[in-house]
Order: C-alpha cells, then sequence, then structure tokens
C-alpha cells in the first residue's frame, strides 16, 4: 500500500497565500517620495486620518507605520488630497 504524503496545514497555507502586488505594503518615506512630500507630512495625514495605514508593534516613541499600496493607488487615482487643498 502506498504511503500518504504527509502533509501540514501550514504547507497548504504557504502554496494557497501568494501576496499580490497590490497588497505591497510601503513604508512612510517611499509614500512620500512618490506623494513628493515630506516623511512627517505623511505621518500627520495617517495620524489626522487622512491617509490609512498600518500600525506596527514598537517600544519607543515613535509608532511605525505601513501603508498598502492599494490605498495609495485609491488615494492617487481619486485625488482626496488635491481636492481637499484646493477647496480651502
Amino acid at each position: 500500500m502506498p504511503r500518504r504524503k504527509n502533509t501540514s496545514i501550514m504547507d497548504d497555507e504557504e502554496e494557497n497565500y501568494a501576496p499580490q502586488p497590490a497588497d505591497d505594503l510601503l513604508t512612510i518615506h517611499e509614500v512620500a517620495r512618490r506623494l513628493r512630500v515630506d516623511d512627517t507630512t505623511v505621518r500627520r495625514w495617517i495620524n489626522n486620518g487622512v491617509l490609512e495605514a498600518v500600525t506596527l508593534p514598537h517600544l519607543g516613541k515613535r509608532r511605525g507605520y505601513r501603508v498598502k499600496q492599494t490605498t495609495l493607488n485609491t488615494l492617487l487615482s481619486g485625488s482626496t488630497l488635491t481636492n481637499a487643498s484646493t477647496e480651502g
């Protein structure tokens, strides 16, 4: 009788999980560079709720954030920040 291959749940998850390029996480600096603003501006947008970000665990005073590529694409296609700055 042939032996059955021993598979684990982790093997199945690794095979089924393939991160999409649109789900890439960007650093504050990468977002700032693409938007042509300072890192501090991106942090301010995140703290004010203008830009959605993932908060990373931290030990010090400064929090680490990552912004999803899809969030940045949505922001750029909708030009929310441009509209908000020109209305005022």
